[in-house]
C-alpha cells in the first residue's frame, strides 16, 4: 500500500472570496431515499448476522421516490395521491436453505423510519412502498463470498473515497442549523416545522447569507398571519444557531418564494415536499459528511445502502473523513487535511492501492509522515467494525 503525505498548497476555502455549502434536511425527498436505503442495509446486516454469523452480500442503494399529490390548506389539508417509494437493489434472499424475507424487511423498515422521523406523515395512508430487490450478480457475489475462505473482505469495486477536516465556519453553520431545526426536542415545541428543510449557505467575503427552504405543516398553522409569525420564529432560531459558529456577519432568509400578499406560501400536509412538489433518489443529497460542498473534494458515490463490509464506495468515504479528523486532532502542526483513497476490485478492502493525505501546515509534510501513516493504518484496521457502527447509528452517511 502506498501512503503519501503531501502539502495542501491551494488557497484555503475559508479565505476565498466566495464559498457555497448546502445541506438537505431529514425530510428532503433525496435524504428520505438515502435514509431508507441505509435503514434496509442495516436491517439486512442484523438479520444476516443473527442467522448466519456474518453479513451476506447486498447493495440496496437504488431507491427512487415519486412525489404524490396534496391539497394543503391552513388548519389541515389532505394528501390526494400517496408518495410512491421504490426500494431497489441486490441482496441474497436465500442461503443454505434458509429464505431471507428481504421484501418484508424492506417495507417494515421503511415504514418504521418514516414514522419515527417524519412526524406529520402516516406511512399507512400517505405512502405506497414497492420493492424491486433481486439477487446479486454471480461474479460480485463470488468476490464477496471469497472472504469466508480467505478471512479478509475483498473490495467489490474499483472506486475512491475522499474526506477532509475540519469544517470551517460556513460548513458548521449550515450543518448545525439543519440539525437544530430537525431536532426531536425542537419539533415538540414547534410541530408546525416539517422535516423537509434545505439549508443553502453562501459566504461572500466576510458576510454569510443563509437561505432556508422549510416545509410547514398546515394543520399547525391557523392562517397567513400565524404562518408569518412562525416563519419568523424559525428565522430567529436559525440566526441564533449560526452565531454560535461564526463571528462573521450573518443574514438568514426563510422561504423566499412565498407570496404572503396572496397567501401562497410553503405549507404542506406531511412536512415534506415529497407529497406533491418534488421527487427523490439515492445519492443526490448530502455526502457522507452530511454536506454538499462544491468548493471541497467530493465523491459522487451514493454511499447509502451499499454493503458496509466490502463496498469501498461506502467504506473509503467514511474512512477518509475519519483519517482527516484524526490527523487534525492528533497532529497539532496540521491546520487542515484532505484525504484521498482508491481501491482495486478483488483486493483486500483494508489495503487500498493508494492513500494521499494532503496537509496544510507551516512545517514540511515529511516531518509527520510517520505519524500520518500510523493514523492511516489504525483507521484501516478499524474498517472491519464500521458495519457495526452503521447498524447502531453511531455513523450516518447522509
Amino acid at each position: 500500500m502506498n501512503v503519501r503525505v503531501t502539502p495542501l498548497d491551494t488557497q484555503p476555502v475559508y479565505r476565498q472570496e466566495i464559498e457555497i455549502v448546502e445541506r438537505k434536511g431529514l425530510g428532503h425527498p433525496d435524504t428520505i431515499c438515502d435514509a431508507l436505503a441505509e435503514k434496509l442495509s442495516a436491517e439486512l446486516c442484523k438479520f444476516y448476522y443473527e442467522k448466519f454469523g456474518f453479513v451476506l452480500h447486498h447493495n440496496v442503494d437504488k431507491n427512487l421516490l415519486v412525489g404524490g399529490s396534496a391539497l394543503p390548506k391552513f388548519g389541515g389539508g389532505e394528501v390526494t395521491e400517496p408518495i410512491e417509494i421504490f426500494l431497489s437493489g441486490r441482496a441474497i434472499k436465500e442461503y443454505k436453505g434458509l429464505k431471507v424475507p428481504v421484501d418484508e424487511i424492506a417495507v417494515e423498515g421503511a415504514k418504521e423510519w418514516l414514522k419515527e422521523n417524519i412526524h406529520a406523515i402516516d406511512p399507512e395512508k400517505h405512502v405506497r412502498i414497492h420493492t424491486y430487490i433481486r439477487p446479486g450478480s454471480v461474479d460480485l457475489v463470488d468476490i464477496y463470498m471469497r472472504q469466508l475462505k480467505e478471512g479478509l473482505p475483498l473490495s467489490n469495486d474499483t472506486s475512491f473515497g475522499v474526506g477532509y477536516a475540519p469544517f470551517d465556519d460556513l460548513e458548521n453553520v449550515v450543518y448545525h442549523v439543519e440539525k437544530k431545526l430537525n431536532a426531536k426536542e425542537f419539533k415538540k415545541s414547534h410541530p408546525e416545522v416539517g422535516e423537509d428543510i434545505k439549508v443553502m449557505g453562501v459566504r461572500i467575503g466576510e458576510k454569510i447569507k443563509i437561505t432556508i427552504a422549510c416545509a410547514f405543516v398546515d394543520k399547525f398553522v391557523k392562517d397567513i398571519n400565524d404562518y408569518v409569525e412562525k416563519r419568523e420564529n424559525v428565522r430567529k432560531t436559525a440566526f441564533e444557531v449560526a452565531k454560535e459558529f461564526t463571528e462573521r456577519e450573518v443574514e438568514v432568509d426563510i422561504n423566499t418564494g412565498d407570496d404572503v400578499e396572496n397567501a401562497n406560501v410553503y405549507i404542506t400536509v406531511t412536512g415534506t415536499s415529497a407529497e406533491a412538489g418534488d421527487d427523490g433518489e439515492v445519492g443526490r443529497g448530502n455526502r457522507v459528511n452530511g454536506l454538499i460542498t462544491p468548493y471541497r473534494p467530493m465523491s459522487l458515490e451514493a454511499a447509502a445502502g451499499k454493503n458496509p463490509i466490502t463496498h469501498v464506495g461506502k467504506l473509503y468515504n467514511i474512512t477518509a473523513n475519519e483519517i482527516a479528523k484524526e490527523v487534525i486532532k492528533e497532529i497539532s502542526e496540521v491546520e487542515e487535511a484532505y484525504v484521498y483513497m482508491v481501491s482495486q476490485i478483488g483486493k483486500p478492502v483494508n489495503q487500498p492501492l493508494a492513500v494521499d493525505v494532503k496537509v496544510r501546515s507551516s512545517q514540511p509534510s515529511s516531518s509527520f509522515q510517520k505519524r500520518v501513516e500510523e493514523i492511516v493504518n489504525d483507521k484501516l484496521a478499524e474498517m472491519k467494525d464500521i458495519w457495526k457502527r452503521l447498524v447502531s447509528g453511531e455513523i450516518t452517511v447522509y
